[in-house]
């Protein structure tokens, strides 16, 4: 166990709000234990697949076997159950929510974008949030409670704000998946705004976290997808809905989070679209 991990263990015990543990000491475990997987997703680069799941998803062995590290780390040091891509299990009161390769498909493509994603959600909604992609030396960090921490972003940050570049001054780029419909994506050009794929939710959400991107959609439906964005781009100033522009839960058909002006011209998009989903 690392000193991190070992110090959170220690200070979990005196509980918190409604039962849970102060999320600002149990992001500490998440921490700790993305750590120990980093050289084993390092080294795993360009694994094939070994499990299909349909329609052309699939997960590789190294997949399977951070999911179990994180699984079973992570349910021995807090006794929080955990809900995961490949395993699965139960949308819990509290719950540990983790994609162990979030982009597999570029994974196992030999391309490095592609990440670890773990966070805590407690009543439906994102407590704490770690977003690690070891492939491009960049992590976010975020839990209720404590500022966004970031590494390896531009040092501008989150590009919102009351001096952020409109959309004609090289800005508006949003991460969308490959599945956006395509009368949803040319809409969205024609708004000025620059759709970008990055094949991966998490890079795409954490980009709009670090001020690459100013916003993103996507209408996926699983939470290990975009629990960890929607925390820490609301840790980060941004704004943060469901594709219908409520607030953003575990029940979520996808997620739409930017700056105030790309967020809402996104949501203005979908109203215009409104079969255009996925």
């Amino acid at each position: 166990m690392s000193d991190n991990a070992f110090q959170a263990s220690q200070a979990s015990q005196a509980g918190g709000h409604g039962g849970l543990s102060d999320p600002r000491e149990l992001v500490a475990f998440a921490e700790a234990v993305v750590d120990q997987v980093d050289d084993l997703f390092r080294s795993g680069l360009g694994a094939p697949p070994a499990r299909f799941k349909g329609e052309g998803d699939f997960a590789t062995e190294v997949d399977l076997q951070i999911e179990q590290h994180l699984r079973q780390t992570l349910t021995q040091l807090t006794g929080i159950p955990v809900y995961g891509e490949e395993s699965g299990g139960s949308l819990e009161e509290t719950v540990w929510v983790v994609d162990p390769v979030d982009g597999t498909a570029n994974y196992s493509a030999g391309n490095p974008c592609c990440g670890i994603l773990v966070s805590l959600l407690h009543e439906s909604k994102p407590v704490v949030a770690v977003a690690d992609f070891p492939l491009l030396g960049r992590r976010v960090v975020a839990a209720e409670g404590m500022p966004l921490r970031s590494s390896g972003g531009p040092a501008t940050g989150f590009g919102g704000g009351e001096g952020a570049l409109g959309f004609d001054e090289g800005r508006g780029h949003v991460g969308c998946s490959s599945h956006l419909p395509t009368a949803l994506f040319d809409d969205l050009r024609e708004t000025g705004l620059r759709p970008r794929m990055t094949g991966s939710v998490g890079l795409d959400n954490a980009f709009v976290a670090q001020g690459v991107f100013d916003g993103a959609v996507n209408f996926s439906p699983h939470p290990w997808d975009n629990a960890v964005g929607a925390l820490i781009i609301k840790s980060a100033g941004g704004r943060v809905s469901d594709p219908d522009g409520n607030e953003w839960t575990a029940a979520s058909k996808g997620l739409v989070a930017g700056t105030p002006q790309v967020h809402d011209t996104i949501l203005d998009a979908i109203a215009r679209n409104p079969h255009g989903r996925r």
